[in-house]
């Protein structure tokens, strides 16, 4: 029987970007927080982090992409935080923001991690940044440590 594959929890001699939403920074910045927190514990070394801030949730596909696309990086991934609002803004944008950033993955090969809120209230956002429910930063790391493991050992 063959053995499974799956990645490692190995940040060690990787380089990451994150892509970070400054609109509802105070909840992008905690979750970026806990992204860089687990980097560093899983043994990344803080030259191989690159942190690029962008207005938007909508402006982070164009970026991941472009950073995906220079191949400095084993694993981009995009923090945002999109509140529920009034008008059905909120469902456009959550739309858009998740299927670029898919498409970058897909596109170029390099794993692009979704750690974008998608949230009812601003007490839900929080929540999921450090609060109640741990720090959603912090899991979309993992999983960027992970991906860039598991497509390496694809590769060999």
């Amino acid at each position: 029987m063959n053995q499974p594959v799956q990645g490692q929890l190995i940040a060690e001699g990787r380089r990451f970007a994150m892509v970070v939403s400054r609109f509802n920074e105070m909840i992008t910045r905690r979750l970026l927080d806990g992204a860089l927190d687990c980097l560093l514990r899983h043994k990344a070394q803080e030259k191989d982090l690159t942190v690029v801030w962008v207005p938007g949730s909508f402006e982070i596909p164009t970026v991941a992409l472009k950073l995906a696309q220079s191949k400095k990086y084993d694993s981009v991934i995009c923090l945002a935080a999109v509140i529920r609002g009034g008008t059905d803004h909120y469902q456009h944008i959550a739309a858009e923001v998740t299927k670029g950033i898919a498409q970058v993955g897909l596109q170029t090969g390099v794993p692009t991690i979704f750690g974008v809120l998608t949230c009812d209230s601003l007490e839900e956002a929080l929540e999921r940044a450090g609060a109640k429910q741990g720090n959603k930063g912090w899991q979309a790391a993992l999983s960027g440590i992970e991906m860039a493991d598991l497509m390496e050992r694809l590769d060999r």
